[in-house]
């Protein structure tokens, strides 16, 4: 099983490069204007771009460890690598928004002036850095997509499938910061023009509530998968029906379902079939079937009816 990097795998990691610079470098230039513009939104924000730059730079890492093929020690691949990552990235996620939180329930108790118009202006440069790198990202899983699609009745064991749980907690976090921004650019506008200075905490209370409650989603939604927990958009009841109506098939003796990333689906099924089955044609129908529902790499075993 061959996993040669493919032009659109080289675009999908110039990307996620890509997000890691400039969340890094934004980072620090955050930092900075935060405490010349003395806001406890911008100061608690960058301490979450540069986790976020930290994070990314790891599942850069792990996004192209996650693509080497099989070995005798990991025989299924190291696609779940990539889930190691999409978990870390959560759990730091959602130990910055306590943080953050925090940090602004104290500023309510000791109110500063905030330099409204150093804020619009990070606010502008944060949507327009957090904004490129998300949609770079998005662009080139699409692309990447479209490639898997192509590739995918004869390889569904391999790791081209787009979207993976990894690249989806990135675009969360790159989506959340750039909305994060766009409500600084409003309370920016709202401390310019009412010198209400309390908005900066509160809207720093929001970020942080709004990034808590994706990071912990994700975070839950990662952890299932690694629990090899039955993928949320498989119908196990239909396919079992499905599967019990082709002809020859009387019993449904086991049927295993998971995903290796939050992309990858794999089935082991046991049927208990009638004499006389043609198996090769049973293989073909149940492939078929399991196909229909997402299912990518499946291991089937028959047994005769004693």
């Amino acid at each position: 099983m061959s996993h040669n990097h493919s032009p659109k795998d080289k675009i999908k990691n110039n990307a996620l490069n890509l997000a890691f610079w400039l969340n890094l470098i934004f980072s620090i230039i955050e930092l900075v204007g935060g405490i010349l513009t003395n806001s406890t939104a911008i100061i608690t924000d960058a301490l979450h771009d540069f986790t976020d730059a930290m994070a990314i730079g790891m599942a850069v890492f792990l996004e192209k460890y996650s693509t080497k093929p099989a070995t005798n020690k990991f025989t299924f691949g190291y696609q779940r690598f990539s889930l190691l990552s999409a978990l870390t990235m959560s759990a730091f996620l959602f130990g910055g928004s306590l943080f953050m939180i925090i940090t602004a329930f104290q500023s309510f108790a000791t109110p500063k002036v905030v330099h409204s118009q150093g804020m619009l202006a990070l606010a502008v440069l944060g949507i327009f850095v957090n904004g490129l790198a998300f949609f770079n990202i998005k662009n080139s899983d699409h692309s990447h997509h479209a490639h898997a699609h192509s590739h995918n009745h004869s390889h569904g064991n391999d790791n081209q499938n787009g979207n993976n749980q990894n690249s989806k907690a990135i675009m969360l976090h790159l989506l959340e910061d750039l909305l994060g921004w766009v409500a600084v650019l409003i309370g920016a506008g709202v401390i310019y023009f009412t010198n209400w200075y309390w908005i900066d905490g509160a809207l720093a209370i929001c970020i942080a509530l709004f990034i808590g409650f994706n990071a912990f989603k994700n975070f839950t939604e990662s952890m299932k998968i690694l629990l090899m927990a039955t993928p949320e958009n498989i119908d196990l009841a239909k396919l079992k029906s499905a599967i019990l109506n082709i002809n020859k098939v009387s019993e449904i003796k086991q049927l295993r379902i998971w995903s290796l990333d939050g992309n990858t689906t794999i089935a082991s099924i046991q049927l208990i079939t009638t004499d006389n089955a043609n198996y090769s044609q049973l293989l073909a129908k149940v492939k078929q079937i399991c196909a229909e529902f997402e299912v990518n790499d499946i291991t089937v075993q028959f047994e005769i009816q004693g």
